[in-house]
């Protein structure tokens, strides 16, 4: 899938030439010529990477930025401007922009940043997923979905709701593949040392989970280990 990127700028011959250079290297883009709408465009389409000018009628792109980091956006922003005094610099990074870029600029510079601030977006997206077989767990978003595989047709991402527990359950045993734990250490790492309850909790949430992830007749990957615990592996 095409990463997408949104571009704010008012000069509508600049904006038409960037546009069809990252079109042509592969990106979904589109471009909004204010601030204002930039925002809503941001707000409505879940880019990967914004492109705003710093000089923009009705929002400047310094204040797009602010309002999108206060929205908790995370997306890498680059700053277009025409300031080169080391203060405009300080005021668009405060502002929560990642770079900025001179005007006038070189293209092939430009594509180099967003490779550069893209790549480290999906090095750091990595860093918080883990997968085993067809289930996918991140643990920055705590989503989990499982490829579901209907006869005939191509694969899906199914989303898995889980509860809080559910989830700690699954990351432990997503993080330690094919390693058996006892119970009791189950017990400590997702309910705590002190945990007073139910002495069958696990056994439950184990059912819990196998319910969910089992939904749609998939393979077991949680597999009891009779006198000791449990384990994700393959069958």
């Amino acid at each position: 899938m095409s990463e997408r990127i949104i571009l704010v700028e008012d000069e509508v011959k600049l904006a038409q030439f960037l546009e069809m250079e990252l079109t042509s290297e592969g990106y979904d883009v589109s471009v909004a010529n204010d601030g204002m709408t930039g925002l809503i465009l941001a707000r409505e389409s879940t880019p990967d990477l914004a492109i705003l000018d710093w000089m923009l009628p009705g929002l400047s792109g310094v204040e797009l930025c602010r309002r999108l980091r206060a929205t908790g956006c995370k997306i890498p922003i680059i700053l277009l401007t025409a300031k080169d005094e080391v203060n405009s610099r300080v005021t668009g990074l405060d502002a929560g922009a990642d770079d900025y870029v001179i005007k006038p600029f070189s293209i092939e510079e430009l594509l180099a940043r967003i490779r550069a601030h893209l790549r480290r977006r999906t090095e750091e997206d990595n860093r918080h997923l883990l997968q085993f077989e067809d289930l996918s767990l991140n643990r920055q978003t705590r989503e989990v979905f499982r490829s579901d595989k209907p006869f005939g047709h191509a694969p899906r991402l199914r989303t898995i709701e889980l509860t809080v527990k559910e989830f700690d359950l699954l990351e432990y045993l997503m993080s330690n593949p094919r390693q058996v734990f006892t119970r009791d250490q189950i017990l400590e790492k997702v309910w705590g040392y002190d945990f007073v309850g139910d002495s069958n909790v696990i056994e439950v949430y184990v059912r819990y989970l196998r319910l969910k992830l089992e939904q749609n007749n998939e393979k077991r990957l949680i597999h009891t280990v009779r006198g000791v615990g449990y384990v994700l592996r393959e069958e």
